[in-house]
Order: structure tokens, then C-alpha cells, then sequence
């Protein structure tokens, strides 16, 4: 048995994926877990690379079994575990030790994780992981949060083990403390936002144009095949022309109508709040499935004020050309909560690099980033990616395409949370005159609050105050 490379605590779904993926390419690494069921589980699927893995009875014991300076990485819930894991093994560290927590955590409990163990001497490392269990065990896309120093102790492992896109590897250190958890957080706001849309663009042609589920995943898969291709789509196709084996129906018409949700989503929308960004589109998305919850409420409503949608007529190509353009506009939502916590927090983030990584491996890999990150690396007019000059056709394609697609939608009475907000958020972004000086004026009359003149003279009140 090599000395092992990385230890690794945490033996579920991702853990022992990620512990698989590293031990086929070759990496030494111990193991161990909280319970012993999951430890002897893993060494049976680990007997083809039993040479390069060492089992360790528990968490002090796979500490000891690593070299020094250790590399630790746990794939536990990164809530309270993550703390009481920490006050476990820091008294049996040393300096320059680094622990790697690879579950979706807040990051502000990362930031503050990492002050803590810099204190003593150590690092912390938050490492976001995209692509379910599929991608850990044969190649995720991997946010890195770190510092510069545990970042190159553990390059040679996350490139040996990450997605790749051609030769590009899809993984990076995005920056210090909270940056990697943090991108992972807005990735999976992005997730949210393009799977609701998806599933309002199912139900519009459904319900309102009447085609069968069998045609709706023809029209994903031909979609699949041209701008609009990515992982999702591809699923997409996959789940619609699957019929229930207890049944006689569509799979899809079995399933409660009622979604879940662990958490990401809605931190990306308190975020983006926070630093006085609103995505709109990611908002949406986490609505949706909040009401989606609200089972019995719908069915009374629905009783109560009726349930029916009227037909809708939707044109293939241009609800192509619209998707296309609310698809772009939804990651430029994400990409600006990106820029702000760049900002505040000193991150200097990398915009090309994050798209490029997102290229492969992740749940939201799609055609479209790798035209996203040549648009960055182009430099768009304010930093915005709407404001790029390689989007200029999308949307003056798209966003006639989609203004129809959602009255006639609106107008037909289906929800439309997220195809909704992106036509607001385009039709707020280019009044170079909005709607804010009205409430200005109201703030001042009930508040006193003042405001700013557009011609700059001294005045910072309204007449209504004499």
C-alpha cells in the first residue's frame, strides 16, 4: 500500500465517488466514516483498487494514517457536523494541515471556518462539487476556496480527478475563504432558475399547444443538438419518453406535482439581496417550488377560481430563439451576483475561468458557456454580459420571440415565474429612464428622506414640504 495522498471522511452518495474517482486514477488515499455499514460498503466497490486504499475505523485513525502536511477532505453535511468535525481534529493536527470541505455549505460559515483554522497555523479549504453522484465518480466540475498555498498542495489531485472539457481541466481556485462555495451557491441558483424554465416551457406545450410528452422530448433533443444543447436538455429528453412501469401513463404523470429544495437556491437570491442585486429569474425559481409545496392550497384555489389554460400557439423556431435569449439573460442575473461579491468581499473573481469550468462535468454544462466565457474574455461594455457584442443577434431574436411566447402564455393563464422575470429584467435594463423617481418623492413626502436632483442644484426635498 503507497502512503496515501488525501484522506477522506465521509463514505455517502459523493464521498465514496469522489474516494472511487481518485483511487482509479491512481491517487493512494484512506477512508473512513462516522457508522461501519458505509465503511464495509465502500471496500467492496473499492476491492479493483485495493492497492491504493487504506481503511481507516475512524476519524482519528485516518489522521493518523496520513502524511504530513495532511490533506483532509470531509463529505459530510456542512452544517453542524462540519464545526463538531473540526473540534474533533484540529487538537490532532498540525500547522499547515488543510481540511477540504466538499459539501454545499453557506458561505459565510466557510469564511468563518477558515479565519478559524488560520488562526491556528492551518487551512481550510471550501470546495464546491457539481455533477451528482455521475460527476464525482467519474469527473465533477470543482469550485475551489482557499488559500494559494493549499490550493497548489492539491492541484495535481482535483486535475487528475475533475471534468474535462477537450484539454481543459474544469477546476480552480476561484479565490480565497468563501469564494468557491459561494460560485457553487450561484451555479446552483442558475440550476434552479433553468430547470423551472424548462418545466414552464413543458407545460406551455402540453397543456396549451397539446403535444404529447413522447413529441415534447423530440423538440428537447433536437434543441439538444443545437445552442441550446446541455446536460439538462439532454435529461430532459430522457425523462419524457419514459412511461411508468406501475402504470399506463407518462412516467412525468406520476410523480407529486411538489418539489424539494436543500437550500442553494434560496441562498443565492438572500445573497444576492444583500449586496443589492436582485435575480429575478433565480427568484422565480425558488418561488415556484415554495408554492409547488403548497399542495392543498392549490387544489383549493383551483377549485375555487378554476384551473383551466386556454390553447396557445407556439412557433418551434422562435420558442427556440426565445429560450436561447432568456438562457443568456438568466446567466447574466448569475454572473452579477458573481461580480458583486467579487467586489465586496475582494475576491477578484475570475468570470471567463467560472464559465469555463461550468463547461463540463456540472449539472448546468451547456454550448452556451463556452460562448458566455469568450464573451468575458472579449471584455463587454460595463462588465455586463447582456452588453456583449456576441449576444447581439440572441437577442434581437429572442426577445421579440419571447415577449410573444409570454403574453400568450400570461394571457392563456399559465405561471410563468421565470420566462416572466426575464422579460422584466430586460425590459427594466434598457429604460435609460425608469420608474424609481416616483418612489423617490414618495419616500421623501412620508420620511423626509431626500433625493438627488437630475440636474444636480441643491434642492433635496419636494415642495410638499413648503
Amino acid at each position: 500500500m503507497a502512503e496515501p495522498q488525501i484522506g477522506i471522511y465521509g463514505l455517502g452518495t459523493m464521498g465514496s465517488a469522489l474516494a472511487l474517482n481518485m483511487a482509479e486514477r491512481g491517487i493512494s488515499i484512506a477512508v473512513s466514516n462516522r457508522t461501519e455499514d458505509l465503511i464495509a460498503a465502500f471496500e467492496i466497490r473499492a476491492e479493483p483498487f485495493a492497492g491504493r486504499v487504506a481503511v481507516a475505523a475512524d476519524l482519528p485513525a485516518l489522521i493518523a494514517a496520513l502524511p504530513r502536511p495532511r490533506l483532509l477532505l470531509a463529505m459530510i453535511p456542512s452544517t453542524k457536523p462540519i464545526d463538531d468535525m473540526l473540534d474533533e481534529v484540529m487538537p490532532l493536527l498540525d500547522a499547515g494541515d488543510t481540511v477540504i470541505d466538499a459539501g454545499n455549505a453557506d458561505f459565510h460559515d466557510t469564511r468563518r471556518r477558515a479565519a478559524r483554522m488560520e488562526a491556528a497555523g492551518m487551512h481550510f479549504v471550501g470546495m464546491g462539487v457539481s455533477g451528482g453522484e455521475e460527476g464525482a465518480r467519474h469527473g465533477p466540475s470543482m469550485m475551489f476556496g482557499g488559500s494559494e498555498e493549499s490550493w497548489q498542495r492539491l492541484k495535481p489531485v482535483l486535475e487528475a480527478i475533475a471534468a474535462r472539457f477537450g484539454e481543459d481541466v474544469c477546476v480552480d481556485r476561484m479565490g480565497p475563504d468563501g469564494a468557491g462555495h459561494f460560485v457553487k451557491t450561484v451555479h446552483n441558483g442558475i440550476e434552479y432558475a433553468d430547470m423551472q424554465m424548462i418545466a414552464e416551457i413543458c407545460d406551455l406545450l402540453r397543456f396549451g399547444a397539446g403535444l404529447a410528452p413522447e413529441a415534447i422530448a423530440d423538440r428537447f433533443a433536437a434543441w439538444n443538438e443545437g445552442p441550446l444543447g446541455s446536460y439538462l436538455y439532454e435529461i430532459t429528453a430522457e425523462v419524457l419518453r419514459h412511461d411508468d412501469p406501475l402504470g399506463t401513463g407518462p412516467m412525468v404523470d406520476a410523480i407529486l406535482d411538489s418539489a424539494g429544495q436543500k437550500g442553494t437556491g434560496r441562498w443565492t437570491v438572500i445573497e444576492a439581496v444583500r449586496l443589492g442585486q436582485s435575480a429575478t429569474m433565480i427568484e422565480g425559481a425558488v418561488a415556484a417550488r415554495a408554492w409547488s409545496a403548497e399542495k392543498a392550497l392549490r387544489g383549493v384555489a383551483g377549485d375555487m377560481f378554476g384551473a383551466a389554460r386556454d390553447p396557445v400557439e407556439i412557433e418551434p423556431g422562435a420558442l427556440e430563439a426565445a429560450l436561447l435569449a432568456a438562457r443568456v439573460l438568466e446567466y447574466a442575473q448569475g454572473f452579477r451576483i458573481l461580480a458583486a461579491a467579487s467586489e465586496g468581499y475582494g475576491w477578484s473573481l475570475d468570470f471567463p475561468r467560472i464559465a469555463e469550468i461550468w463547461r463540463a462535468g456540472c449539472i448546468i454544462r451547456a454550448k452556451l458557456l463556452d460562448e458566455i466565457a469568450g464573451a468575458f474574455r472579449d471584455g463587454p461594455p460595463q462588465g455586463q454580459l447582456l452588453l456583449a457584442p456576441r449576444f447581439a443577434e440572441t437577442f434581437a431574436k429572442g426577445v421579440p420571440a419571447l415577449r410573444r411566447l409570454v403574453a400568450q402564455g400570461v394571457a392563456a393563464g399559465f405561471p410563468l415565474p421565470v420566462l416572466g422575470a426575464s422579460l422584466s429584467f430586460w425590459d427594466t435594463l434598457r429604460q435609460p429612464r425608469g420608474t424609481a423617481a416616483l418612489i423617490q418623492a414618495q419616500r421623501d413626502f412620508f420620511g423626509h428622506h431626500g433625493f438627488d436632483r437630475i440636474d444636480g442644484k441643491d434642492s433635496r426635498h419636494g415642495p410638499w414640504w413648503g
